[in-house]
Order: structure tokens, then C-alpha cells, then sequence
């Protein structure tokens, strides 16, 4: 039987009479040859040999097409479904009418080629394919011997040169303050710099550090003119700058000069230059600035700048100016807050005025402002200094009633004011409170445990408390350790004297060579006695 006379065969089955001519093609893949005794298919009429076939190369490639390897060679051509061959019958005589189409070449793909089966090419890789050359590559990397000094050296010399480091990387680890500066003025236009808050501040606490306010200077006006110094924020930060380097003048300056870079002022650029200027100590620069700021600048107070205010003239001992405007501030409007009772309150018990601080506690409590930790460490302080360590540690006792749960501060008052009163053993077991309330001690704590501990001649509790403070990196004072050595000395301690030497020697920073020098005497002087 022919290639024509097989692909035309499953037509006679079709108009055999049968209701589902794809029942056969549907049950089974695997078709039988028709028996020897049925008459042969007629021969093609003149249509189907009108033109020459341009898809007979696809049908020797479907016969050459290997099986299955589940299924038998068949002894014929398997029979299809007649739907696609009346499809490729239209498509081969519309050819005929308009000529050959693009695409219906030798090598063109088609739906019924050999390779119809699969929408990959040929070459396509498996995963049976990709696990096998990963477990070759890891094979391979295991059996590669280390490389030598050699290899190394000539592997690192055929590397190609790594990528430059970041402009904020570069900034942090540059110690010069000339590259410094000039790293960061070329880095004026990356975003990533100037919005960075952390990296200003760090380059200039370390120009400035350096001695280098010319260089803090420069780098801060040429900042101004950049577009971001017309968000007052940005402005903000610039006068901060300049408040930490100690130039409270050019912070002043960049106040008044908002409106040449087309900036807009409020409150909070004020109060910025406020807390500069009382920082230095600049009070009547400060006082011209509040009478200047509604008119000429057109900048009305707020409760902030009413409260740098306060802080101000408490500082400078002018307590009745201080609660004036307090009472000020209440006929513009504002309600004076916690801040405000607790920074007079502060003045008044300093100044021994304790009835004044007690009337704005009660005045406090009465106007609906609830007292802080901040409020309680006032009165706490005022307390221990009045010698009263007992009353001290009852307020502390109400505020844990009151929900405020008290702080190292806090703490470190009741013990001082106990160690003062003669309460030792009252002392260590707030110490040793400390713990059990979740709170843990910090460098002045312990500041304060030595050192009362080394007047009563505790020395192995205050080596204890020593030691354990050096190695979280908190040293007591001088006069402290040189007492504790001295007393440590006395008593034949010498071993824990030469541990304290050693914690000594490894701080960082290190102590200067004359104190090194002192420990070392004391230490040489005991013990050659």
C-alpha cells in the first residue's frame, strides 16, 4: 500500500456507513490493517493530484515517526481522526488557489510534523538532565584540589578591580578631616547623603570635634542653597547642626535668612533657634527673639516656646519671671503642661522654696495634668537632699500604685539617700530590689554603690560591684578606684587588686599615663610594705 493510499484510507471508513466514524480512533491508538479480501481504495481523483504536495515530507516523517515504547509497531499507519486530514486537505487546496504561503517550507514547523508532540526543541534540557549536572558539578568541586599561594596570588591578580564603595560608606570610614569635607561637598546632590540625618550629624560632630568650624561652615551654607533648603525640616536640622557644633551665631543667622532661600517660618523653626541659643547661654539674644518673633518675622509662640522660656529664666534664677509667664502663657490661650509644673516645681525645690513646689504638685493634680516619672524623680531629688530617704522611698511606693514604674534614676536617689541617712543594709537591699523589679542598674548606679560601699570599708562587696561594672564598660571615678585600691591593698587583697589592674589596662579609651601611673604606685607601694 502506498503513502497516498494509507493517508487516504481512513476517509473509506468514514463513509463506510458507521454513526461514529472516530469510535475506532477513540477506543485504541493501535489500528489493524484492513483484511486482504477487501477491495482496494479507490485510486485519487485529478483534485487530490492537482498540485504537488507540499506537505508529503511532514507524512514521511509521521510514518518514520518511532513508536511508543509502551505500544507495538503497528502493522499499518494508525488510524486518525478524519477531522485534521479534511483541515489539511482545505489548507493544501487553498495553497493551490493563492499560491505557496510563507512558513511552508521543508523546515518549517508544523502542527503534525514529527515534532508536534512536544512544545519544546529538541535540545530542551529534562530535570532528570539538570540534576545530574548539578550532582556532576558538586562532584567536580570536590574533587578540586586548594588552590596554592601561587594560583591564589595570580587568581587574584587576574580579578578586575572592585566596585567603589558607596558614598555613605566612604563617609563613615574617612578619619581626615580635609577628604572628609570634600567627600561630603561632592556627594551635595546624591539624595541618599543629604537626606540622611545620621550622616550629617556624624560628619559634623567629627569636622567640629576636629576643631574645623571653617569646614562645618562650608558644608552647612552650601546645603542651604540646595532645593531641599526650602522645606523648613531640612532648615531645622541646619540650625541643630550648628547648635552641636557651637556656633550658635550662624544658627541665629539662618533663622533670620529663611526668607532669602524662599523658606517659610513657624513655630518650629523657632523654637529650634531657642533651644540653640539657651543651650549657649545666649539669654538676652533669646529674649530679643521672642520679642521680635509675632512682629518681625510673623511667628506666634507656642506651648514649646513658652516652656524653653520657662527653662530659661529658671536657669537664670528668675523664678517669679518664670511663673509670670506661666500665667502669661494661660492668657494667650495655652494650657501650661507637665513640662511646665515640673520644670518650675525643679527651680523651686532647688532654690529651697519648698511650699511653692508643693502648691504647683497640688496646682498640677488639681488642673488635670498627671505627674510623670520625670515629676516623681523631682520630688524624690528634693527629698533626698532634705535627708529624708524614708519619705523617698513611699512616694516611690505610690508611683507604682499609679502605674509609673520608677527608673535608674529613681533608684540611684533612694540609694544615695539612704547611704547618706546611714542606712546601708536599707541600701543594698533597694540595690538588690532593683533586680527582682526588672530594672537593671546602669554606670551611675554602680557610680554610687562603690563609692558609699569604699566609705564604709565594705571593699570585697564594692570589689564585686567594681569588677562587674568594668566589664560592661562602666568605670568608676578615679577617686573612687584609687580608693578601692588603696583599700584593697590594706587588707591583703593583692589578687583582687592586680584583677582590678587588669580591667584597667584594658579600657577603651585608655586612662592617661599619669593615672596609670597612680593605680601602678598605689598597687607597688602597698606591697612592697
Amino acid at each position: 500500500m502506498s503513502i497516498h493510499q494509507a493517508f487516504m484510507w481512513p476517509i473509506q471508513v468514514q463513509t463506510s456507513g458507521s454513526k461514529k466514524p472516530w469510535a475506532l480512533a477513540h477506543r485504541s491508538r493501535r489500528c489493524v490493517a484492513p483484511p486482504r479480501s477487501t477491495p482496494p481504495p479507490p485510486s485519487p481523483t485529478s483534485r487530490d493530484l492537482a498540485a504537488p504536495h507540499a506537505h508529503d515530507h511532514r507524512l514521511r516523517a509521521l510514518e518514520s515517526r518511532p513508536p511508543p515504547r509502551h505500544q507495538a509497531v503497528p502493522d499499518a499507519l494508525p488510524r486518525r481522526h478524519p477531522q485534521p486530514l479534511r483541515r489539511l486537505r482545505r489548507r493544501r487546496a487553498h495553497r493551490n488557489r493563492r499560491g505557496s504561503l510563507p512558513g511552508s517550507g521543508p523546515h518549517s514547523r508544523h502542527p503534525f510534523s514529527a515534532h508536534a508532540h512536544s512544545p519544546h526543541p529538541a535540545d530542551f534540557p529534562t530535570i532528570a538532565a539538570c540534576r545530574a549536572a548539578i550532582s556532576a558539578s558538586k562532584g567536580s568541586r570536590r574533587r578540586q584540589p586548594s588552590p596554592s599561594p601561587s594560583d591564589a596570588s595570580t587568581t587574584v591578580a587576574k580579578d578586575p578591580a572592585p566596585a567603589e564603595q558607596p558614598a555613605l560608606v566612604r563617609i563613615k570610614h574617612e578619619r581626615d578631616p580635609e577628604r572628609l569635607y570634600e567627600l561630603f561637598r561632592a556627594n551635595a546632590h546624591n539624595r541618599l547623603v543629604v537626606e540622611n540625618r545620621f550622616a550629617f550629624e556624624d560628619t559634623v560632630a567629627r569636622l567640629a570635634g576636629a576643631r574645623r568650624n571653617d569646614l562645618v561652615e562650608e558644608i552647612l551654607e552650601q546645603h542651604k542653597a540646595l532645593p531641599q533648603g526650602r522645606r523648613e525640616g531640612f532648615v531645622v536640622r541646619i540650625i541643630g547642626l550648628y547648635g552641636m557644633a557651637r556656633m550658635p551665631g550662624h544658627a541665629l543667622k539662618t533663622f533670620q535668612e529663611m526668607e532669602m532661600y524662599g523658606c517659610p517660618r513657624t513655630a518650629k523653626s523657632l523654637n529650634a533657634t531657642m533651644k540653640v541659643l539657651v543651650r549657649a547661654r545666649l539669654f538676652h539674644e533669646v529674649m530679643q527673639l521672642i520679642e521680635d518673633g509675632p512682629e518681625k518675622y510673623g511667628v506666634k509662640l507656642d506651648d514649646i516656646s513658652y516652656n524653653t522660656v520657662v527653662k530659661m529664666l529658671c536657669d537664670m534664677g528668675e523664678l517669679r519671671a518664670a511663673y509670670q509667664t506661666m500665667q502669661e502663657m494661660e492668657k494667650e490661650g495655652l494650657r501650661p503642661d507637665v513640662i511646665t509644673y515640673t520644670t518650675l516645681m525643679a527651680a523651686f525645690y532647688k532654690y529651697g522654696q519648698r511650699e511653692v513646689g508643693d502648691g504647683l504638685w497640688n496646682l498640677m493634680r488639681l488642673r488635670g495634668c498627671e505627674p510623670t516619672l520625670a515629676s516623681y524623680n523631682v520630688r524624690i531629688q528634693f527629698l533626698i537632699n532634705r535627708r529624708r530617704g524614708w519619705q523617698a522611698n513611699e512616694l516611690v511606693r505610690k508611683m507604682y500604685s499609679a502605674g509609673i514604674k520608677p527608673d535608674e534614676i529613681t533608684y540611684n536617689l533612694v540609694i544615695k539617700g539612704f547611704f547618706m541617712m546611714g542606712e546601708h543594709e536599707m541600701a543594698k537591699t533597694v540595690f538588690g530590689a532593683m533586680h527582682g523589679r526588672g530594672c537593671k542598674p546602669n554606670g551611675k548606679v554602680y557610680q554610687t554603690m562603690v563609692h558609699y560601699l569604699c566609705n564604709k570599708r565594705d571593699f570585697d562587696l564594692a570589689f564585686r560591684l567594681c569588677k562587674d561594672s568594668m566589664e560592661k564598660n562602666w568605670f568608676p571615678s578615679v577617686d573612687t578606684i584609687n580608693r578601692l585600691l588603696k583599700g584593697l591593698m590594706g587588707i591583703s587583697k593583692d589578687r583582687n587588686a592586680k584583677e582590678i589592674m587588669r580591667l584597667l589596662t584594658g579600657r577603651k579609651p585608655s586612662y592617661s599615663n599619669h593615672e596609670m601611673e597612680v593605680f601602678k604606685g598605689i598597687v607597688s607601694q602597698f606591697a612592697v610594705t
